[in-house]
């Protein structure tokens, strides 16, 4: 493990200076001692810690950060690989199976805005799903490995809904590599309720452990509370009253 510049830089600094100085100055070993006080502050400063725990530096959102929290202070996952997908940052964040942050990317959600699924949703062909059936809900779903008909590899969320977790596809028209790339989060509202996640993203942190067994999925709703799907995660870390 190497340490980060910002660390070693005020020890190289207070050597170097230190050196400069008649040898009788300061003893050797009193240098040492105040070079690894030096060392251990700034092991501990915020930066220092931040660099080591890339989930702090994910920019995730308050309710994804308190999500997480709870599953690893509970281990609701059940020591399955689990995914938060903030439907509100239009984001999913992934963990291994001993909760160790393996990295987030934006994704592609259902098109309209709401978290339940309507009935029999999963029966239905494309072509009669109207357009504010087209939501991709909100909730813990336990996971698994299938294929579509096209047999392409794809995580289910929910299986009886039709709801999966896939690589990016479609049309050319509906620009969905591009509305991946952009900032403006109603542009990732296009699909009939899956979730669509960048390619190289789902091969790297996706396929290796949803892709061949089961796994946790936590979905952030967007229209109602978050308490009302999380209601432990949200009584054990409450919003600031």
């Amino acid at each position: 493990m190497t340490c980060p510049t910002d660390i070693t830089s005020p020890v190289r600094e207070f050597l170097a200076l230190s050196s400069a100085q008649q040898p009788c100055a300061v003893p050797r070993r009193a240098l040492l001692a105040s070079a690894g006080v030096l060392l251990a502050a700034a092991a501990w400063s915020p930066a220092a810690l931040a660099a080591a725990d890339p989930w702090s530096r994910s920019g995730a959102s308050v309710d994804a950060q308190r999500l997480v929290r709870w599953v690893a202070a509970s281990a609701n996952h059940q020591g399955m690989a689990f995914a938060v997908i903030d439907k509100p940052a239009a984001t999913i964040h992934v963990f291994g199976p001993a909760g160790g942050y393996a990295g987030s990317a934006p994704v592609l959600l259902g098109s309209a805005l709401g978290d339940r699924s309507a009935p029999g949703i999963g029966q239905k062909p494309l072509s009669q799903i109207r357009s504010h059936e087209r939501t991709t809900p909100a909730g813990r779903f336990v996971s698994e490995p299938g294929s579509n008909l096209q047999g392409h590899d794809i995580v289910w969320i929910d299986y009886d809904a039709a709801v999966s977790l896939h690589r990016v596809r479609g049309a050319p028209a509906e620009r969905r590599v591009q509305r991946l790339a952009s900032p403006v989060l109603a542009e990732r509202r296009i699909s009939n309720g899956c979730v669509n996640s960048p390619a190289e993203f789902y091969n790297r942190c996706v396929a290796p452990w949803f892709g061949h067994e089961a796994g946790v999925v936590y979905v952030l709703p967007d229209s109602e509370p978050f308490a009302t799907f999380f209601p432990a995660a949200d009584a054990a870390y409450p919003l600031p009253s």
